[in-house]
This record gives C-alpha cells, sequence and structure tokens, in this order.
C-alpha cells in the first residue's frame, strides 16, 4: 500500500521565528543654538505669509476703491460715443433729404407717364445720386 501524506492545519504548524524588535534610537539633541536658529527661521516663514496676506488684501482693496471710478469713466466714453452716432445719423438723414429734393419727380400726367426715355433718366439721375450718398457714408452698394 502507498504511504499517505499527512495534511496538516495552521494550529498543527510550527509558528515562525521572532523577529527582534528594532532599536529606538532617540533623536540627538538640539543644542541651544540650533534651536533658536529653527525658531527663528519659522518665525520668518511665518511673518513671510502674513506679509503676503496683507499685500494681497491691500491690493484687493485698491481694486475695489477703484471701481467706481472705472465705472463713472465708462459711461462718460459711452455718453461720448453715442453723441458722436447721434450727429452721424444728423448729418446722414440731411445728406439723405437733400439728395431726395434734387431729385425732380414727374408730375403724375398721363401724357408724362408715356415718356418712359424722361422717367428712365430721372431714374438714372436718382440711382446716381444714391450711390453718390452711400459712398460718401462708406456703405458698401447693396446687392
Amino acid at each position: 500500500m502507498a504511504k499517505r501524506a499527512k495534511i496538516t492545519t495552521k494550529a498543527a504548524r510550527k509558528p515562525a521565528a521572532k523577529r527582534k524588535p528594532a532599536v529606538k534610537r532617540a533623536a540627538p539633541k538640539k543644542t541651544a543654538p540650533e534651536l533658536a536658529v529653527v525658531q527663528d527661521t519659522g518665525r520668518t516663514m511665518f511673518l513671510a505669509g502674513l506679509g503676503l496676506y496683507g499685500k494681497v488684501y491691500d491690493q484687493a482693496q485698491e481694486q475695489i476703491n477703484s471701481l467706481p471710478k472705472q465705472l463713472q469713466e465708462r459711461r462718460k466714453k459711452a455718453d461720448k460715443i453715442y453723441k458722436d452716432l447721434v450727429k452721424r445719423g444728423e448729418k446722414l438723414e440731411k445728406d439723405a433729404k437733400s439728395v431726395i429734393q434734387d431729385i425732380e419727380l414727374p408730375k403724375l400726367e398721363l401724357d408724362s407717364l408715356t415718356d418712359r426715355k424722361k422717367l428712365e433718366q430721372q431714374l438714372k439721375k436718382a440711382k446716381a445720386r444714391f450711390n453718390q450718398l452711400r459712398k460718401s457714408v462708406g456703405l458698401k452698394a447693396a446687392a
């Protein structure tokens, strides 16, 4: 007969060998001058952070205080632009009225309606005036 392998459980196994605990070494003691340097460095870092906070706070206050002035300047600029646009509109209106007055419209008579050559000449004259006005304003020709 064949030999049977012995089945062992965890409880039956031998425990692993215990390791020795690592030796705790004490930190080297700081001398008085080294301790003073460390404290001084920490204090200066704290003061630098505090100074940075103060600078940021001052800049934020300056920006907040300058906002009303900037808003007032922008309002003045907007008013000036608006007045300039109104002046330009008045000029264009005046030019358009003068062009319309220069055009000779035929009286509504039956004879004048039959005279196509005369009507076409007046239409060409009106188109030329409007194109001239359009160029003086700087608009592109309509398609």
